[in-house]
């Protein structure tokens, strides 16, 4: 179990949530919360985090199972450190960034897609997803200047839809 919040892990994740820079860098992102969590594909999550009291909660038995290869647990006190939310849920992973080629979005019957151009407010582009995602559309592109997709605020506000929705820049 993990005590100390100058844990390179620990710090390595508050580093990928804080930086853009980073998160390129390593080619993985945060998801914070149960669902986000356990709704990610197994083979894009490199590890995850749960507080001491999370794990020890008798919920989502089945899903922690899933994960527990993947599994480090952290004291209650330092995994808030770590959590970008005010009040954090207990379980964090680090995914890695899907990557996705243009030539995607020709294939198929399906050509929906969503073009945005300077979305500033990480929440914004999220719901955006979200819906995108609700409206069975697959594909957005965004011009070189939207806030990154992969910015925490941006990640929380898909509410998972960043799993299935294929962002372009």
């Amino acid at each position: 179990m993990i005590t100390s919040a100058s844990n390179k892990s620990i710090k390595n994740v508050q580093a990928l949530l804080s930086k853009a820079k980073e998160r390129k860098k390593q080619g993985v992102f945060v998801v914070e919360g149960p669902k986000m969590s356990f709704e990610a594909p197994y083979d894009w999550v490199s590890a995850v985090y749960m507080s001491e009291s999370f794990f020890n909660d008798d919920r989502f038995k089945e899903e922690k199972k899933r994960f527990i290869d993947k599994t480090e647990i952290v004291s209650d006190s330092v995994f808030k450190s770590m959590s970008d939310t005010q009040t954090p849920q207990g379980v964090l992973a680090i995914v890695k960034m899907p990557h996705y080629e243009i030539d995607e979005l020709f294939k198929g019957d399906k050509t929906e897609l969503l073009v945005l151009e300077s979305i500033q407010d990480p929440g914004n582009l999220g719901t955006i997803i979200r819906l995108a995602d609700w409206f069975g559309i697959e594909h957005i592109i965004c011009s070189s200047n939207t806030v990154d997709v992969y910015n925490p605020k941006t990640v929380q506000a898909t509410m998972g839809g960043i799993a299935r929705v294929k962002t372009y820049y």
